[in-house]
């Protein structure tokens, strides 16, 4: 008797489970979103074949945590991609400069940061003459524009 209780405990949580995870909205996870890191170093190692693989679609994720609306194109020596800022109040731009170049510092850890001021930043990789450059900037209010060039 107890065997029969038990299997029909078992099917019962068993049948509970699998009917929750048709009706219930699969849970978000922290990974599920766009990494900036994977962007940044993405775009960063196509530097060298002048960008050539990349898509508009790959810088986007390094704006995603900051505005919605990022726009990239590629040039021969040139990745660029520009935003607005989620929060249109005053200094957000700034804020989000901010945060975009702590990514490019965490995420690029070998690249030097030359340059800090309140309306850019600036890092390289590499030696003169085959560097990669990075620059994020304000551009006009609440626009952020995040340039990687290869020199």
């Amino acid at each position: 008797m107890r065997q029969a209780i038990s299997r029909v405990a078992i099917h019962a949580s068993v049948s509970l489970t699998a009917a929750l995870s048709l009706i219930a909205p699969s849970a978000a996870h922290a990974d599920d979103s766009a990494s900036p890191c994977a962007a940044l170093k993405r775009i960063v190692a196509a530097a060298p074949q002048h960008f050539a693989s990349l898509s508009p679609e790959d810088g986007r994720a390094v704006a995603q945590p900051y505005g919605d609306d990022a726009q990239c194109a590629t040039t021969r020596s040139t990745y660029q991609c520009t935003w607005s800022t989620r929060d249109a109040q005053a200094g957000s731009n700034t804020d989000a400069l901010e945060g975009v170049g702590a990514d490019i510092a965490s995420c690029l850890p070998n690249a030097t940061h030359d340059g800090n001021s309140p309306g850019r930043q600036h890092f390289y990789l590499g030696e003169r003459g085959s560097r990669t450059e990075i620059t994020a900037q304000t551009a006009g209010a609440n626009r952020v524009k995040l340039t990687v060039s290869r020199q």
